[in-house]
């Protein structure tokens, strides 16, 4: 790749959101990106950083939460200050993309940022990393890049993106043109878009000239675009807290897909490179079922420093923190959940309504298990 395209690319790690449907495990205090969810050893925000060397080298931006900031720089400790942006309170992603768009172009207006959530699980990383440098190239000549996945079933918990025409674009093969943006479908629906072809799962990964991404966030949302601009200008001097403090609290939320991604495809500046590596969001704790092998000696899914589980005639997921023995017996798809001061039991086919039920908590004042 050439040298100086790649040395214009910064990556950009939105690390947001609380990851409801893995609590009691995921909570607002450590949210499910500070957590190794796969026994590799390594933090979902450890492995995103690591993915993105290779390609930015420092040149890495991490976009999170006030309350984060000791628990993320313990991770990354190699983070330059500059480049740890601090949101008083969460605003979505249009807000935390578009910051580090703005205090990027203040840099450099010919960056080339790609942003990549802190939250998913890729592999092989070789395989995300040539679909990237697919990207660069691609925004390079005045797209907006996004990498969309190959759908493996007919999924109604995504969005899709319809691509398009195939792209001429050298270095980037697979590039191809995004006709529309579309919402998560039912069922029917998600089977015919499996079955064309012509759809890849929304993952929100985004790789654009900031310049771009500024000028449609301008165009379809300016008071957004405004107020990150004037925070950006205050970045890099002693005015940044104060600018943050005063500007952040009154800008619009909403997410970039609506911002910016929509918008810009209904424009034609919008393109897609097809994803074949295997991704996972890990949604829910079906998802960690399916990244985490079952124990060949209890037939469960086991996750935890020092677990204590048995089981017999029994299957499903148990995450467990605590020292409490767990036995499951003549059960089929359990989840089970252990931590100090909660306890989930659910099964495989009801984890997604572990956010309902969070919702219910937090309706009822239950914050301190939140």
């Amino acid at each position: 790749m050439n040298a100086e395209l790649l040395a214009r690319f910064h990556g950009v790690i939105p690390a947001g959101g609380v990851g409801t449907r893995l609590w009691p495990l995921s909570r607002a205090a450590a949210p499910k990106f500070l957590h190794d969810l796969t026994g590799s050893g390594s933090t979902l925000i450890r492995a995103t950083y690591e993915r993105l060397i290779p390609l930015a080298g420092e040149n890495i931006m991490v976009v999170t939460g006030r309350a984060h900031r000791t628990a993320v720089l313990a991770q990354l400790p190699e983070l330059d200050d500059l480049n740890l942006v601090l949101e008083p309170d969460p605003k979505d992603s249009a807000a935390a993309i578009g910051l580090a768009a703005a205090i990027l172009y203040l840099r450099d207006p010919e960056t080339i940022m790609g942003s990549f959530a802190a939250d998913q699980v890729i592999v092989p990383v070789e395989v995300f990393q040539d679909a990237v440098r697919e990207a660069i190239h691609t925004a390079a000549t005045g797209k907006i890049v996004t990498i969309g996945i190959r759908p493996t079933l007919p999924s109604t918990g995504f969005g899709y993106i319809r691509a398009g025409e195939k792209l001429e674009v050298s270095g980037a093969p697979t590039a191809r043109d995004v006709v529309e943006f579309v919402e998560k479908p039912d069922e029917d629906t998600a089977r015919g878009y499996l079955a064309d072809g012509g759809y890849l799962w929304n993952a929100g990964m985004f790789v654009a000239p900031v310049s771009l991404m500024l000028e449609h966030l301008k165009r379809s949302e300016p008071l957004l675009h405004d107020g990150l601009m004037e925070i950006a200008a205050a970045w890099e001097t002693g005015d940044r807290v104060e600018t943050m403090n005063r500007i952040w609290p009154d800008l619009p939320k909403t997410a970039i897909d609506y911002a910016v991604a929509e918008p810009a495809a209904a424009a034609g500046d919008v393109a897609v490179i097809p994803g074949v590596f295997n991704w996972d969001d890990v949604g829910d704790f079906a998802a960690i079922g399916r990244l985490n092998p079952a124990s060949e000696k209890t037939g469960v899914t086991v996750v935890g420093s020092n677990p204590r589980v048995y089981s017999d005639n029994a299957t499903g997921v148990v995450v467990t923190d605590s020292k409490r023995v767990i036995a499951l017996i003549g059960i089929d798809d359990v989840v089970v959940v252990d931590t100090p001061d909660a306890l989930l039991v659910t099964t495989k086919e009801h984890a997604q309504s572990v956010k309902s039920t969070v919702e219910k908590l937090k309706a009822e004042g239950a914050v301190d298990v939140l």
